[in-house]
């Protein structure tokens, strides 16, 4: 074992499909089981896998789980806690599983192994399937007892555990297989990518007693207020910090089929008391970071909010305004004159007189400002000026990720030639909202960067002369996946293309 000790766990699979917070008078019970093994008779024994447990186990306790402990469980004891565990589930209720070990994927599917699981060798995959727990029956298990919110944690090894000097092992990828095909209303995340292994710690001198996602997690999902979404997504990208730190490339993954927001920890934050994250984000060749749009200073209900758009000749502007208006002006801060944004050639039904333009232009070059507005509402009585803060970068970001999110089936584009060209200009031209962009050839987990030309302010649509929009695979690849790391950390779902 290398002196920086990396434990190949890769949690695969927080299987989730989890409750929307709710008022205790309303909310079903919650059950969770955790088993934990360390001391395999014929396979590596792990050092972290029964400490990673008990720490699940006290943080869920903190949620309001009534949570079962397991630890080292040969096949027998795991099939009793699993039991045991089905029995307490009642329809409607939560269930929470969470396993750290040895797991090891046969022909696409994962085993979780008990204590006692053979040293098989080659073509003995039978022997292993026997004596093992298949990760996707707990997940029928769980439906099967009507639980509404299933959650699955598989914090499994990601090397080969029956790899023997001078025998040939059992045939393995080195990991477990992403579970892509989870029913509604499941969520899953893995603590490390494809072919990565999961940190069982950072140095010798880390005396933390969890792996690095295990810690991670653990105190993320007793963030509160935050949805499952928002903590997998932190996670993921602490865990890849942390471990790139060490030269270690582990960046957890995760895929979405719930159909609403989940909140383990208290109910949703309230927009306005979002606090910025304390550490300041990552800096890309592309664009500094910037801050979010903020909303008009003014306190009436009556203000304008106004949406910004980046093309080719500069920016568009739209003022939206709820109160019918005979006339809107505007200037920037600290210009004289109010300039008008003029008429359309249609009526207004509300006033029955002509419409005002509702939008203006301003140069690709214009700098961070205020556009301060006013209008003339139905009386004739002239309201505002309201400020309207304008800032170039942050709606840049925000402008091409809503274009991103709402073009998503057009990512990718497949073109048959001398092999399989798959084009991908649709996210180069939009490359300023991304911060990175993943792609998995024939796999639904994307574990390989695209690389993109670096953003232009000064025309962030156009793509560079010198890049190339596209990049060439056999033609035998049936599908490819994509997954985009955004500018503010978020993350997309993983969408996959198929030709």
């Amino acid at each position: 074992m290398r002196s920086l000790r990396r434990r190949g766990i890769s949690a695969v699979g927080l299987i989730t499909a989890v409750l929307i917070w709710c008022a205790p008078a309303e909310a079903a019970k919650r059950v969770a089981l955790v088993v934990g093994n360390n001391d395999y008779r014929n396979v590596p024994k792990l050092q972290k896998a029964v400490n990673d447990a008990r720490t699940m186990g006290d943080t869920l306790r903190a949620l309001g789980f009534q949570v079962m402990v397991a630890e080292n469980q040969s096949r027998a004891a795991f099939s009793q806690s699993l039991l045991a565990f089905d029995n307490s589930i009642e329809p409607g209720d939560t269930a929470f599983f969470f396993y750290a070990g040895h797991g090891f994927e046969i022909a696409g599917q994962n085993f979780l192994l008990p204590t006692d699981v053979p040293a098989a060798t080659e073509g003995q995959e039978e022997l292993v399937r026997d004596a093992s727990i298949m990760a996707d029956r707990i997940v029928d298990r769980l439906q099967n007892r009507g639980a509404r919110t299933a959650i699955l944690v598989l914090d499994a090894c990601r090397n080969n555990p029956f790899e023997r000097r001078g025998v040939r092992a059992l045939a393995g990828r080195g990991g477990l297989a992403p579970m892509t095909t989870l029913p509604e209303g499941v969520f899953s995340i893995f603590s490390a990518g494809p072919r990565q292994t999961a940190l069982d710690r950072l140095s010798d001198n880390d005396s933390d007693p969890n792996s690095v996602f295990t810690r991670v997690f653990a105190k993320q999902i007793r963030d509160p207020g935050d949805n499952l979404v928002q903590v997998a997504q932190r996670t993921r990208r602490l865990v890849s910090e942390m471990a790139e730190t060490v030269g270690h490339k582990q960046v957890p993954v995760y895929f979405d089929q719930m159909v609403d927001d989940v909140f383990l920890s208290g109910p949703p934050k309230p927009a306005a008391s979002v606090v910025a994250p304390s550490q300041p984000p990552e800096k890309v060749a592309a664009l500094p970071p910037v801050a979010p749009l903020k909303p008009p200073t003014s306190e009436s209900l009556n203000a304008p909010i106004a949406s910004f758009s980046r093309h080719n000749g500069g920016w568009t502007v739209v003022f939206s305004i709820a109160d019918p208006t005979l006339g809107i002006s505007w200037r920037m801060a600290g210009e004289k004159d109010f300039r008008e944004t003029g008429f359309m050639d249609s009526l207004d039904p509300r006033t029955r007189k002509r419409l005002p333009n509702p939008s203006i232009q301003l140069p690709s070059d214009a700098p961070e400002s205020t556009i301060e507005v006013r209008y003339v509402d139905a009386n004739g009585e002239m309201q505002g000026p309201f400020p309207i803060k304008f800032e170039p970068e942050a709606a840049l970001l925000r402008d091409q990720r809503k274009i991103l999110d709402m073009t998503a089936t057009s990512w990718l584009s497949f073109r048959d030639y001398n092999g399989l060209l798959v084009y991908y200009t649709h996210l180069m031209s939009y490359r300023c909202a991304i911060r990175e962009a993943r792609i998995g050839i024939d796999n639904g987990v994307p574990d390989k960067v695209l690389k993109m030309p670096a953003c232009d302010m000064r025309d962030p649509v156009a793509i560079p002369s010198s890049a190339t929009p596209y990049f060439k695979l056999p033609s035998t690849v049936k599908s490819v996946s994509v997954e985009l790391t955004y500018r503010d950390g978020s993350v997309s779902e993983i969408k996959t293309f198929r030709k």
